[in-house]
């Protein structure tokens, strides 16, 4: 059996590249597809593999500006060739699934979201902080670009045979934008790396984010609020908005940038509770924080809500607040400081571990054959 994989853009080990490493140990014999490859920045088990790139690799400053081809990505992906594969995974959160199969070809994606950025999050993503999304020509460009992806978004997914989404939350994504069904896996958690400390005296005094810098993961909300409450919080990572928020933030608020895997497990064993203010189709970061047996203090909507056990249940490994307002994420922690003691590293611990990559792992690859098998006896599959 002849399979490619198909991913949006290799520039970074995030969450998809997470889901697409265990899909590269299952299928090493695989051709990896992708928009845009950056070298050294990803797991062994992706850069081993054999990986074929499209035209925006070789754009001007593609390698850290290619979100402004984002035009451009349509095209580019279904210039692809997979003539002579049999199976197509596409992970997708953008355009990987829009490549165009062969009819005797069974596709299958792995959804991570319908794209945020020009369905229900397109006035987040390319607001400016004078004019809002709407400014002057600007706002009427991005309208039509935004409509145009829109239209070819809906489109293709007629060229997938089989969704699975990474979440209930994505499974009702996947049906409002596509109409199509899906079935749901949830992305792994390294829970044999991501383990508490032995030394639970090196826990600190201060509260946690690990996160990209972008508008819709709310960073300058809880930057409000810790200004506010002047607690310490650690806000590690890297992106866009990264200088504009370090502008707003107070010296209880620190940035300390992108930091490799063991130091990110550092943060989280040493952190009081971890704080996820975003509406998030998954996050997977939540569950890494519990997995070092520390709480979330997490907005309530999203994928959060399949992740965290809200207090006061028993067993729970977080507390929700219900508004994005720096007032009820303020209730949230002081609610945390009164209850602290109520919270069982082992709880969190345990709710981590059912999330652990070897379920996904065993998952996928069963879901994956049972589709591929049915496949086979069906009249497209024998021409």
């Amino acid at each position: 059996m002849k399979i490619a994989l198909v991913h949006d853009w290799l520039t970074g080990m995030r969450g998809g590249e997470k889901c697409l490493e265990i899909l590269c140990e299952l299928y090493p014999n695989a051709d990896l597809f992708t928009l845009l490859y950056n070298k050294d920045r990803l797991s062994k088990a992706i850069e081993g593999m054999k990986i074929k790139t499209s035209l925006i690799q070789n754009l001007p400053g593609a390698s850290k500006h290619y979100r402004y081809y984002l035009p451009f990505f349509p095209a580019a992906v279904e210039r692809f060739n997979l003539k002579g594969y049999d199976l197509v995974l596409s992970t997708s959160h953008c355009v990987a699934k829009g490549i165009l199969p062969m009819p005797e070809s069974l596709h299958i994606c792995y959804c991570f979201t319908p794209m945020r950025y020009i369905w229900d999050m397109q006035f987040d993503y390319f607001k400016t902080p004078d004019k809002g999304w709407t400014g002057g020509c600007r706002g009427f460009l991005i309208s039509l670009l935004t409509n145009y992806l829109r239209l070819w978004d809906a489109a293709s997914s007629a060229r997938v045979d089989s969704f699975i989404a990474i979440s209930h939350y994505v499974r009702q994504r996947i049906k409002r934008y596509y109409g199509r069904e899906s079935e749901v896996v949830y992305p792994p958690v390294n829970c044999d790396f991501f383990h508490p400390s032995a030394n639970a005296a090196r826990e600190g005094d201060y509260y946690l984010m690990v996160t990209a810098m972008a508008p819709y993961k709310r960073v300058d909300l809880a930057i409000e609020a810790f200004n506010r409450l002047g607690k310490p919080l650690l806000i590690v990572g890297d992106g866009p908005e990264r200088k504009d928020l370090k502008e707003r933030a107070k010296k209880n608020i620190e940035f300390p940038g992108w930091k490799d895997d063991e130091e990110v497990r550092d943060y989280y064993r040493g952190c009081k509770a971890f704080i996820f203010p975003g509406k998030e189709d998954f996050g997977i970061t939540p569950l890494e924080a519990q997995a070092c047996g520390k709480p979330v203090i997490a907005f309530g909507e999203g994928g959060a809500l399949e992740t965290v056990l809200p207090f006061p249940q028993e067993g729970a490994t977080g507390i929700f607040f219900d508004s994005q307002t720096a007032d009820s994420l303020i209730e949230a922690v002081q609610l945390f400081e009164r209850n602290r003691e109520r919270f069982d590293p082992q709880a969190m611990r345990r709710n981590a571990l059912s999330f652990d990559r070897t379920i996904f792992r065993g998952k996928i690859f069963s879901l994956v054959e049972e589709k591929y098998r049915a496949f086979q006896s069906s009249p497209r599959a024998r021409g």
